[in-house]
């Protein structure tokens, strides 16, 4: 299960519920991922890699109470699964494009029985429609694309006045440039780059302010961002 000791060590304190659901999502994880692949991460490292990189978030003030938060790319469940077992008051919809991740991701949200958290099931780009489009308070996203791309994914869903925040490794420093001009075509500016301070490993959320609506031709059909992104 996760170290709770090194969790607390970080500042980061869930209480007794979150802490017996954070280890049955856990026990979860480790029984599916020897029959699919969800994370190559090693069990030791799964409590620095993963669930403290995911809740060091809380410790920053980047999600308000009440908010209500989407997971682009989220894969076994990363960062929106931890944020949603410590933050009750938050509504969480996790984007998962892969059915068999989907079907985990509700496997373990029923066994949870989290209430604040639901599965969508299908790519960014093709989800990016009213009712979801601007309506969420934070975008999420760990360990998906480059920063230019993160916006024409997270952008479209984010309400003016809200943010997406977006897990960097050191890459993100070299990804600036392209990021802040492909988030300005998207309505948006970069923000704060916050340094996570977690031992032993360089990790950013990089802050993109909503400023303005997204032009109606963005998000690009599947797949375009990748092959051919904005700002460049």
């Amino acid at each position: 299960m996760p170290d709770f000791a090194v969790l607390e060590s970080l500042g980061i304190a869930p209480d007794r519920q979150a802490k017996e659901r954070l280890a049955a999502f856990h026990r979860l994880l480790i029984e599916h991922n020897a029959r699919m692949d969800l994370t190559t991460v090693p069990e030791e490292e799964m409590t620095i890699r993963h669930y403290a990189d995911s809740l060091l978030v809380l410790n920053h003030d980047l999600i308000p109470p009440n908010a209500r938060v989407i997971d682009v790319g989220t894969g076994a469940g990363f960062p929106g699964l931890p944020l949603a077992i410590a933050r009750a008051d938050i509504k969480v919809s996790l984007l998962e494009s892969k059915q068999k991740r989907c079907a985990f991701l509700q496997a373990v949200i029923d066994e949870l029985q989290l209430k604040n958290a639901t599965v969508l099931c299908g790519r960014a780009e093709d989800l990016a429609l009213p009712p979801r489009r601007e309506a969420y308070d934070r975008a999420l996203a760990r360990a998906v694309a480059p920063l230019n791309q993160l916006s024409e994914y997270l952008l479209p869903y984010v309400r003016v006045g809200g943010k997406a925040l977006c897990w960097k490794g050191p890459a993100v420093h070299t990804e600036t440039a392209a990021g802040g001009a492909a988030a300005k075509l998207l309505g948006g500016r970069l923000g704060a780059l916050v340094d996570l301070n977690i031992p032993g490993r360089s990790h950013f959320i990089q802050v993109i302010e909503k400023t303005r609506p997204t032009p109606a031709r963005f998000p690009r059909k599947a797949g375009t961002a990748a092959k051919e992104p904005l700002g460049i």
